[in-house]
């Protein structure tokens, strides 16, 4: 995993559609790792972890800012501009 000053480097994603970020994961070919602020971490390319760590996310019916790791910078870049752009530009 790379890192930056013993971080991971990640970037933020929110107010994004979920259904189109789940798509969107299931699509990555590498693994997208989702950070809490308590420290966890979570697998998102399992449907288990999605569960759990989206669960952490949603908060009064809203999609609240998410810290992401992709290794794959393909899959990085996808996820970047899905949350900068919308589903319909990504």
């Amino acid at each position: 995993m790379e890192t930056s000053n013993g971080n991971p480097k990640h970037f933020t994603i929110e107010n994004v559609d979920l259904a189109a970020f789940i798509n969107a994961i299931d699509n990555c070919k590498g693994p997208v790792i989702l950070f809490t602020d308590e420290g966890d971490r979570f697998n998102l390319k399992s449907k288990l972890s999605q569960l759990a760590g989206i669960f952490n996310l949603i908060q009064g019916g809203q999609f609240v800012k998410a810290k992401v790791y992709c290794p794959e910078e393909e899959d990085e870049t996808m996820l970047f501009r899905l949350g900068l752009f919308g589903p319909d530009k990504a």
